[in-house]
C-alpha cells in the first residue's frame, strides 16, 4: 500500500473521533481541505485523517477499502480516471463502507457544460505552480525537521517552534508549512538539552513558544494516553510532571529572548495566524517572500 500521511487530533472523551481516508490520484491536498471544512461544522472539527496519496491501481484501493471497513472509517475521494473511481464506489458498497466522490459530481458538471470531457490527467491543477511547490517543499522540511529530529535545520527554517509536548508543534508546523512557510520544531524535555544549534540561531523573532496552562495540558495528554491504550495516570499527565515541564520551558525561553503564546484555548489556526502577524513582516523586509 502507498505510505500515507496521518493527522490526528484530540477529541473529547466522550466522542468518538471520526476516522477518514482521503484517496486521490495526486497529492489528496483538495480532499482534505474539504475534509476539514465539513469536519469544522462538527464539535471543533476533530478528526484522524489518513491520506493515500498518487494512487494508479486497484491493489491500493482493495487495501484501503478493508482498512476502513476494519476500523468504522468512511472515505472521500478525488480520482480522475473513471474507472479508479468506479472501481473504488464499488468495493466500498460492496465492503459497506461509505464513500464520498468530492471530485467526480464535479467533472460531470463540467462536462456537460462545456459539452467534450475532461483531461483525467492528475495533478493539472498543480502542474508549473510555483506556489504549489513551494507548498511541497515546506511540508517536507516541516516533516524532516519534526520533533527536533535534524537540529542542523533550525537555522534555515522561517520559523522554530519550541514547547512542551502536546502544544502542537507538529499541527502548526504543517499547517504554517501549508503557508509555503519552512517550519521546525524543538521539544523541550528537562532530561534532555535543546540542541545547541537552537542557541545559536540569529534572528531570535523566528523562535516562537508556545505554553500552555497545566490542567489544560493535563486534560490532553490523559486523552493521548487513552488513544494508546494506556492508563491515563501515568507521570506523562501527571500535575507534578507537567509543571515541572512547563517551568523548565519557560526557563529555555527566557534564555531565548522569544515570543511566547498561550495555546491553552487556542485553535492551530488562532495561533497560526499570531505567529503570522509576528514574523511576517520582517520576513518580507528580508527575503521579499510573501
Amino acid at each position: 500500500m502507498n505510505p500515507h500521511t496521518k493527522a490526528s487530533e484530540t477529541d473529547t472523551p466522550t466522542r468518538k473521533v471520526p476516522v477518514v481516508y482521503i484517496v486521490s490520484d495526486s497529492v489528496g491536498e483538495t480532499a482534505e481541505f474539504v475534509v476539514r471544512a465539513a469536519a469544522s461544522q462538527f464539535d471543533g472539527g476533530h478528526c484522524e485523517i489518513h491520506r493515500v496519496a498518487h494512487v494508479q491501481d486497484t491493489s491500493v484501493i482493495d487495501e484501503t477499502v478493508e482498512s476502513a471497513r476494519l476500523e468504522g472509517a468512511f472515505i472521500a475521494f478525488t480520482l480522475v480516471l473513471p474507472e479508479l473511481r468506479e472501481y473504488l464506489a464499488r468495493k466500498a458498497a460492496d465492503a459497506g463502507v461509505c464513500c464520498v466522490d468530492i471530485m467526480g459530481p464535479m467533472l460531470d458538471a463540467f462536462e456537460a457544460a462545456v459539452g467534450r470531457p475532461p483531461r483525467r490527467q492528475a495533478g493539472l491543477v498543480h502542474q508549473l505552480d510555483e506556489e504549489y511547490f513551494r507548498r511541497v517543499e515546506a511540508i517536507e522540511f516541516a516533516v524532516k525537521y519534526d520533533d527536533g529530529r535534524d537540529p542542523r535545520g533550525l537555522e534555515r527554517a522561517d520559523i522554530v517552534l519550541v514547547g512542551v509536548s502536546r502544544t502542537s508543534k507538529t499541527p502548526l508546523s504543517m499547517y504554517l508549512a501549508h503557508k509555503r512557510l519552512r517550519v521546525a520544531n524543538v521539544p523541550l524535555v528537562p532530561e534532555v538539552a535543546p540542541p545547541e544549534e537552537l542557541f545559536q540561531i540569529a534572528d531570535r523573532r523566528k523562535i516562537i513558544g508556545l505554553t500552555i496552562r497545566p490542567d489544560k495540558l493535563n486534560l490532553i495528554r490523559q486523552e493521548r494516553l487513552k488513544s494508546l491504550g494506556l492508563t491515563p495516570d501515568a507521570s506523562y499527565a501527571s500535575h507534578d510532571r507537567i509543571v515541572e515541564e512547563l517551568r523548565y520551558a519557560d526557563e529555555i525561553m527566557r534564555r531565548l529572548n522569544c515570543f511566547v503564546i498561550d495555546v491553552s484555548d487556542k485553535a492551530v489556526e488562532e495561533t497560526a495566524a499570531i505567529i503570522l502577524a509576528h514574523v511576517m513582516p520582517k520576513m518580507k523586509a528580508r527575503t521579499g517572500r510573501t
